[in-house]
Order: structure tokens, then C-alpha cells, then sequence
């Protein structure tokens, strides 16, 4: 399954990084394609473009913060998530978001 999303925190310094990194690497682990941008006060990093959103199973969006540029996503199956469930169970987040969007084909 390919997915890509965003995380976002206030501060951006530690939630942030800590989600992307974890569901990357849950993905991985699952034989998954996981990229995951990173919004927060020190810019963006490992930006998502809009092709790459066109050719994602669904968007993962693990933030509650205000997520700039969403207008890239519309079209695609997109999952809001809390960005601490991602740090601590991503692989269980990423299943439950796959069978949703698989549920809804």
C-alpha cells in the first residue's frame, strides 16, 4: 500500500519528527511505501507533492493542528489521526487507516 500524510505538533520539534519517523518506519516494516511530511514552526521538510498524494492509497494526516497546503490531498481517502497514537502504535494506526480506505472500495 503506498500512503503519504503530514504530521504536525505546535512546536514542531518533537512530536513531529517522532511521528513521521515512526510510521515510515512502521511501513517499512509492513512492506508499506510511507512518506511523511513534516509541518512545523522551522518550515517543511520531506514536502508531499501533489502527484505523489494522486498516486497514495490514502493521505494519513496525524495532527490536529491546522495543515497547510491541503488542497494537494483533495480526491484521496484522507485519515485525520492523533499524532500520539502514531508515535505509540503507528503499525496498528496504519492498518486500521488501510482496511478503512480498503473497506470503502
Amino acid at each position: 500500500m503506498k500512503v503519504v500524510g503530514v504530521s504536525a505538533c505546535p512546536a514542531g520539534l518533537a512530536h513531529t519528527p517522532m511521528a513521521a519517523k515512526a510510521l515510515m518506519k512502521a511501513g517499512e516494516k509492513m512492506g508499506w511505501d510511507v512518506k511523511m511530511e513534516q509541518q512545523s514552526a522551522m518550515g517543511t521538510i520531506n514536502r508531499v507533492t501533489r502527484e505523489e498524494a494522486l498516486a497514495a492509497d490514502f493521505v494519513l494526516i496525524a495532527s490536529d493542528q491546522k495543515i497547510k497546503e491541503m488542497e494537494r490531498f483533495e480526491g484521496r481517502p484522507t485519515i485525520r489521526v492523533d499524532i500520539n497514537m502514531c508515535i505509540k502504535a503507528p503499525e496498528a494506526v496504519l492498518k486500521k487507516c488501510g482496511a478503512a480506505v480498503e473497506a470503502k472500495k
